[in-house]
């Protein structure tokens, strides 16, 4: 065996020009893949992780049946919230976890009255991972020891009539099913660029919350925010020893409906994955035939000498899969230089945040990963396909009669 492989590596460098523009074609489309999955992970932060954010975070975690009763949203007090954070913390993944209590209720204005969930929040503690708190339109975001004071989403101000300063009434659901009724002043509006998800949920601060719906310094849920999007498995699996009891889950389980999206975009991108790899394919059993009948002669050279078919066979599919193996090597050197570049400087989509609501996610500039998301079947993908398409030149060239061969011209 390492006479063929002695023999495959010198052929495949004798012809150094075709073999270079065979590499090339085979690195540039795994390049090409690997910008792909750079940049469809670079979407998904942007967009999921965006939207993750305006849901509640990466992970909640709530006092022992909440999951049962989520639907109505109850006020269970975590037993002890601080120790919970502090779990949270100690983890390298996490970059924040906050104290909330979420109640639903209504905001009440003259235009009438719109169905919220009302959310008591740490204003400081979320600044960099609230979406809302990031895009003040008007007025100002909320303080630890504001009162009376909420901050409100510009389609729910638009549909409620109300600007900075106005005053509008809040509805919400207490412990013990009592409801609890507060006039407050809208200190300031956000603009996600998504009017339906800004219909949705109001904030105020976690004390005016805690003296407003009887939780004397209690909290009913702590978010956890990630640094990337996809660790939640691995945080919940090493937080879940230190918090015996508490119900710890991701944001796949309480949005299913975005998990079910974020798998459907991954199953359609695949699919053009392998559109593109079966296009290098072909490309590469092209080269590999002209290859082929370039060598009739050497080819009957090696019969006459002795070589089986299936050795002569054995030979042109080595050929192939070096050609392949160098191929990966050139496609990944070429797509980290790329990606690298791209991570640095990010691609501005800001132009296209006007077109959906969904786009509106994207926060004006995209930054690619690595893309070593997918590199190892990728790379595999490309070199296996190199050896296959190397099959049917093999075939042609096992079935050369040497006298004819020889004879070739």
């Amino acid at each position: 065996m390492s006479l063929y492989l002695r023999l495959a590596w010198r052929n495949i460098w004798r012809h150094r020009r075709r073999t270079l523009i065979v590499v090339l074609a085979m690195g540039l489309g795994l390049a090409l893949m690997m910008m792909y999955d750079g940049l469809i992970a670079g979407f998904d932060q942007a967009i999921y992780g965006n939207a993750i954010k305006v849901l509640g975070g990466n992970i909640q975690i709530h006092a022992p049946g909440y999951r049962a009763e989520a639907g109505q949203m109850p006020l269970l007090p975590l037993a002890d919230d601080q120790a919970v954070v502090q779990a949270a913390l100690a983890q390298p993944q996490v970059m924040a976890a906050t104290r909330r209590i979420n109640t639903g209720g209504l905001a009440i204005s003259r235009e009438g009255a719109f169905a919220v969930g009302i959310t008591g929040i740490e204003p400081e503690n979320e600044v960099d991972v609230n979406l809302a708190a990031q895009n003040v339109s008007a007025g100002r975001y909320l303080k630890s020891d504001d009162g009376d004071l909420v901050f409100i989403g510009k389609g729910l101000a638009e549909a409620m009539g109300v600007l900075v300063g106005d005053r509008i009434t809040l509805t919400g659901k207490a412990t013990h099913e009592q409801m609890r009724r507060r006039t407050m002043t809208v200190v300031g509006i956000f603009d996600l660029g998504m009017p339906d998800i800004e219909k949705q949920t109001v904030y105020i601060s976690l004390a005016e919350a805690q003296a407003l719906y009887d939780l004397n310094g209690h909290s009913t849920e702590v978010a956890v925010a990630l640094k990337q999007l996809g660790q939640e498995a691995v945080v919940i699996k090493a937080i879940q020893p230190t918090l015996p009891g508490y119900e710890v889950e991701s944001w796949e389980n309480n949005f299913p409906e975005l998990k079910q999206a974020l798998g459907t975009k991954g199953a359609v991108m695949n699919v053009f994955s392998v559109i593109i790899l079966m296009i290098a394919g072909i490309g590469i059993l092209n080269m590999l035939l002209m290859a082929v009948y370039e060598r009739t002669k050497e080819i009957g050279l090696l019969g006459a000498l002795g070589l089986k078919p299936r050795q002569i066979s054995l030979l042109f599919v080595l050929e192939g899969t070096m050609i392949g193996l160098v191929g990966v090597f050139a496609g990944i050197c070429m797509g980290l230089v790329f990606n690298g570049l791209f991570m640095q400087v990010g691609i501005d989509f800001a132009q296209f945040g006007n077109i959906t609501s969904y786009m509106a996610l994207l926060g004006g500039r995209v930054y690619p990963t690595w893309g070593a998301e997918n590199l190892i079947s990728r790379s595999l993908t490309v070199a296996v396909i190199a050896a296959l398409a190397a099959f049917y030149p093999a075939r042609e060239a096992a079935h050369r009669e040497p006298a004819e061969a020889l004879h070739f011209v």
